[in-house]
């Protein structure tokens, strides 16, 4: 089974193929940004971006995405080179657990490339499947119209 995972095709065993996309990521790659929380779909916390859509990755199953492209939170920017976003989530001061935030990051990328100036309630719309226990809400969507800006 091949995958491409932030631009690399990944060659993997044909036992991984009817596993969730968040088990592969993790356990075969070890991309670790993905985080397991509910296991059915709800939280957000494994969201990754497949074809451009912000989807969850534990919804997924891997067979079935040997012609997509998958990007994570690990492809998104580089400690020496940030994304906007994950500047903007740092300067916003956004993470305090930490544990939701790069299923926030990876739905408000897919938003961001689609509506490159989001409204607050397209943030919304965007974000809502997206939990975060420490209620960190209001710094997510302003850390999402800073990083708007800085795209522009």
């Amino acid at each position: 089974m091949k995958l491409t995972i932030n631009g690399v095709v990944q060659t993997l065993p044909d036992d991984w193929r009817e596993e969730p996309l968040l088990y592969v990521l993790r356990e075969a790659l070890g991309l670790v940004g993905a985080k397991f929380g509910c296991g059915l779909g709800q939280c957000g916390a494994c969201t990754v971006i497949i074809d451009g859509e912000a989807r969850r990755s534990c919804l997924e199953i891997a067979g079935s995405l040997e012609d997509s492209l998958v990007e994570t939170i690990e492809g998104l920017g580089k400690p020496e080179q940030p994304h906007p976003l994950q500047s903007a989530w740092m300067e916003q001061r956004v993470p305090q657990c930490g544990y939701c935030q790069a299923g926030q990051m990876m739905s408000a990328a897919a938003l961001l490339r689609k509506t490159p100036r989001p409204s607050d309630d397209e943030i919304e719309a965007a974000m809502e499947g997206n939990l975060c226990r420490c209620g960190t809400y209001r710094r997510i969507r302003a850390a999402i119209k800073q990083a708007a800006e800085a795209l522009s």
